[in-house]
């Protein structure tokens, strides 16, 4: 049990170490100093979910054929290419490439580490301890991507070739200590057979299980929804923020502030066990709506309270979710059905995303 708690701080050191991105965190801001609109930026979050459409249930199949570990290291290999593509972009066309490896990078995380610690819990009995790590993930998310952000006017005066070096560094590192991880505790085996029959039983099994299980679709769908408009609004604020007379030099630390409502619904779902998914649920998407409503009214003050009730809902909504399903899920479909989850989400993102685009750029 001691020696798999080491490899569940490889995964917060994994996770902290890659959600400091200098070029991830501040993409939109970085974009729009190089002149690209809120409409084309808007395109680019769709053409990240299309890619994340197409290739986030073959990878969540690939992480349950061959392994949760072999994915997390091509996640940050993916990573690394965007980096290093956006690093030499000089148009829309080539910032799209970018976008894509972005994408592939998180398809192949994606339900991956979650995947690992689960079955390494539930071999050594420790289920209920899963809520707990989703929670410190999601903390260390929330404080090193806060940490990127806050040095937002940083990543702007460095400009978009620096900071994407440092992402690129950074994710090497994060490669290094993949490679380290043991070989998960859980791997399903049995007899050989070629991959696309692989592909066809993993598939055909996942698909059974959620067409047979209209809690688990419930879960999903309003997961996705509650997601994508808390994300979409924490984008966009990044540059609707300096629009209503924020100078530059603060709007790193503010968007820092922002994402410490993460933080709080973190630790406020552990608070929460006692309610029903349903009862979590409408709270979060209650609270993204006058999130969303503060935005409009181009207050600085209530665009930051807005950006902070965003991540709060965010979080609590993610963590509730990731749980229940896992719950649900057996161990030799539960990245596959993970991915599931994500690519009903970047549907979601699809059709939000030019919106969100049009609408906060209005």
């Amino acid at each position: 049990m001691f020696k798999f708690k080491r490899q569940l701080n490889k995964l917060y050191a994994m996770c902290a170490i890659g959600n400091f991105s200098l070029g991830g965190a501040s993409w939109v801001a970085l974009l729009a100093a190089r002149g690209f609109s809120l409409l084309e930026i808007g395109f680019l979050e769709t053409i990240f979910h299309i890619t994340s459409l197409t290739f986030e249930i073959p990878s969540g199949m690939l992480a349950d054929l061959y392994g949760r570990k072999k994915m997390m290291i091509a996640s940050h290999c993916m990573a690394v290419i965007s980096a290093v593509i956006m690093i030499v972009s000089g148009d829309f066309r080539e910032v799209a490439v970018s976008i894509c490896f972005s994408a592939l990078s998180y398809n192949f995380a994606s339900g991956s580490g979650e995947a690992y610690a689960y079955d390494g819990m539930k071999r050594y009995g420790m289920e209920e301890a899963y809520e707990h790590f989703t929670s410190m993930k999601m903390i260390l998310y929330r404080i090193f991507n806060g940490a990127a952000l806050l040095c937002a006017g940083f990543a702007l005066i460095i400009g978009y070739k620096a900071a994407n070096t440092a992402d690129a560094l950074l994710n090497l590192v994060c490669i290094a200590i993949a490679l380290s991880l043991e070989k998960e505790p859980m791997v399903k085996k049995g007899e050989k057979r070629t991959l696309s029959a692989e592909v066809k039983r993993c598939f055909s099994e996942s698909f059974r299980l959620l067409a047979g299980n209209r809690e688990v679709q419930k879960i999903m769908v309003c997961n996705s929804l509650v997601g994508a408009l808390a994300i979409l609004l924490g984008f966009f604020l990044q540059a609707r923020l300096p629009q209503t007379g924020l100078p530059d030099v603060l709007l790193g630390p503010v968007l820092f502030v922002m994402g410490l409502g993460g933080i709080v619904g973190a630790r406020m779902v552990l608070l929460l066990k006692s309610w029903n998914y349903r009862k979590v649920a409408m709270l979060c998407l209650v609270t993204v709506i006058f999130g969303v409503a503060a935005e409009r009214t181009g207050i600085c003050v209530l665009l930051c309270i807005g950006g902070f009730l965003a991540s709060f809902s965010d979080d609590v909504i993610q963590i509730r979710s990731d749980a229940l399903l896992n719950e649900m899920i057996p161990s030799e479909q539960r990245a596959t059905l993970i991915s599931v989850s994500s690519f009903c989400f970047s549907v979601v993102m699809i059709v939000l995303s030019p919106i969100a685009g049009w609408f906060f750029g209005g």
